[in-house]
């Protein structure tokens, strides 16, 4: 048999470096995953990849392939018997979650629960923690991180769904003052008896005491809160210890690779290395002929469970989602305001500002041009918001007034909360009655008020929010209409808030309009919003160049006006 020598010494040689580097222990459990998803035992980039050179491969021994087979096909796990005390019917694709979950944090790996919004996380949740009681007998309570604005839709699903279980809620709507320090003072007496403690992501940073205690589960709802790993919060997340740690959200990926790995520094510490050493292994993928991803999903895969309502195979009792670009033209006013702006950006970029001055200098830019988008108003403060100086309210008046004559509602998300009054305001004429109003101000026990009341038959017809404190958690599939009045440049952000009233328990088809004022900068970023896309719907299939990353000549080809696009009038 004709042999390659150089070639085999290269395995060897390469087999003889990892060796080494095991040292008498062996490899980790983390370096065998890297090796076994096709990535460098370090993650280094220096070192080629075993595949490259033909002579070497890696594979699972007979119990880690079969651990690893379930956790990428979960529904070949052993199904958790569903406890007596859950007052519901799980759905296969749930019953496959919380084996899934059940799995996982039996053997004190991290999960990331992905699933669609809509599609019931935060039952698999509460089912698994009905299972950790009564079939592993945990004694110890889990801690639930959440949004301020969820506690109250968690506590009425515990209620709901799972009235057995002890639930404490640490937030001042929900426990006086005095009782909190007697739970601080405390902490393993007073909850001796609780079988789940629900906080806040800013609690966590006001009670110390939280990190000191070792919880059963610790579970993220929205995780996305952590995709920034430098801010206080996240790392007052990873500070918390427990048996297991899981991350819900149905944004794993919102723009930038980075946010993957904030999420596994939380679920699955170490596995993608440091921050630096992640940046330098996504570029070495990047720049490979031809780039690929695939060890960065096979490595975080076994992690994550994504399912989509889109999915037939998964959910077939949804009705259709249609989206829809509503196409808005300008004012003369808009048309002016939006011109002086472009020359304003350009005589400052002209002054060579860098680094962090340029990038603010341009975020502040593009927030004026959505303003001046949304209405001259907006920006030059004169507080009248005529419907004949905006584009965009001259085409809701076209789409509302058709949707109030059908007698449908509606959800109108904004990202600015200043336009949620004038925006009500204008609504009320043109469905006859006023509606609702939610954004960060709204209090936490008024929220699940309004969405009662919008959700009554003869309620309200429709609903304003602000896309921070209404994207995420409420249920209001009342509304056969969603309205994106402006862009959050962000698809991800976006389709949550959609999701609010396209999700389980809906029996209408969803309309979803986005407004976009055509040839505005607007219109140039609903182009790029597509390939933004990709990288959220494919897990990781390279992030965008920043806006703020253009040089001047790109930047200010994107913002100017195409004024026979723009169809002033």
């Amino acid at each position: 048999m004709e042999v390659d020598g150089e070639k085999l010494g290269q395995a060897l040689a390469h087999w003889e470096k990892v060796r080494a580097g095991a040292g008498d222990d062996g490899l980790s459990f983390i370096e065998g995953m890297r090796l076994l998803a096709g990535a460098r035992r370090d993650l280094a980039s220096s070192e080629p990849m075993l595949e490259e050179s033909g002579w070497a491969f890696v594979e699972a021994g007979d119990r880690l392939r079969e651990m690893l087979e379930g956790l990428r096909e979960p529904a070949r796990l052993a199904a958790v018997q569903a406890s007596a005390g859950l007052l519901a019917t799980l759905r296969p694709y749930q019953q496959t979650g919380l084996n899934w979950l059940w799995f996982l944090s039996e053997v004190g790996l991290g999960a990331c629960l992905a699933d669609d919004m809509g599609l019931g996380k935060t039952i698999q949740i509460i089912s698994l923690l009905l299972a950790q009681k009564e079939v592993a007998g945990r004694d110890r309570p889990s801690l639930l991180v959440l949004p301020a604005s969820l506690l109250a839709n968690w506590r009425a699903e515990f209620a709901r769904f799972a009235p057995s279980l002890s639930v404490v809620s640490l937030h001042p709507s929900e426990i006086e003052k005095k009782a909190l320090a007697q739970i601080a003072a405390d902490p393993e007496s007073a909850l001796a008896g609780a079988d789940a403690v629900l906080t806040t992501y800013a609690m966590l940073q006001r009670q110390e005491w939280l990190k000191r205690v070792n919880w059963n589960l610790i579970v993220l709802d929205e995780a996305q809160a952590i995709k920034n790993p430098g801010t206080r919060q996240a790392r007052e997340v990873k500070a918390l210890s427990g048996r297991a740690r899981i991350a819900l959200t149905g944004t794993p990926v919102e723009n930038r690779l980075a946010d993957l790995w904030s999420l596994f520094d939380f679920i699955a510490p170490g596995l993608l290395g440091s921050a630096q050493r992640f940046k330098q292994f996504a570029s070495s993928l990047e720049k490979a002929e031809p780039p690929t991803y695939a060890p960065l999903r096979a490595l975080v895969q076994p992690y994550i469970l994504r399912r989509l309502k889109t999915d037939r195979s998964v959910i077939s009792d949804l009705p259709d989602k249609v989206e829809v670009t509503a196409w808005c033209g300008l004012s003369k006013t808009q048309g002016l305001l939006h011109g002086q702006a472009v020359k304003d950006l350009a005589g400052a970029l002209r002054e060579q500002q860098e680094g962090i001055k340029r990038r603010g200098l341009i975020l502040s830019a593009l927030m004026r041009f959505k303003q001046i988008c949304n209405h001259p108003d907006q920006t030059l403060g004169d507080g009248d918001y005529a419907e004949e100086h905006s584009g965009k309210f001259v085409r809701l008046r076209e789409l509302c007034e058709e949707i109030a004559s059908r007698q449908e509602k509606a959800l109108i998300f904004t990202q600015f909360r200043e336009m949620t009054g004038p925006l009500a305001a204008f609504l009320a004429t043109l469905f006859g009655r006023p509606g609702l109003v939610l954004h960060g101000g709204t209090p936490v026990k008024e929220r699940k008020r309004l969405v009662e009341r919008f959700q009554h038959e003869d309620g309200p017809p429709f609903f304003v929010l602000s896309l921070k404190a209404g994207g995420t958690g409420l249920n209001l599939t009342a509304a056969s209409h969603v309205i994106h009045f402006d862009r959050w440049w962000n698809p991800a952000v976006e389709n949550q808030a959609t999701d609010r009233a396209f999700r389980i328990g809906q029996k209408r088809n969803v309309v979803v309009h986005k407004f976009v004022c055509k040839g505005t900068v607007e219109e140039k970023i609903d182009g790029l919003i597509t390939a933004k896309s990709s990288l959220a719907t494919e897990l990781l299939e390279g992030a965008e160049p920043l806006l703020t990353e253009m040089d001047d000549e790109a930047l200010l080809k994107l913002v100017a006006l195409d004024l026979e696009r723009a169809g002033i009038c």
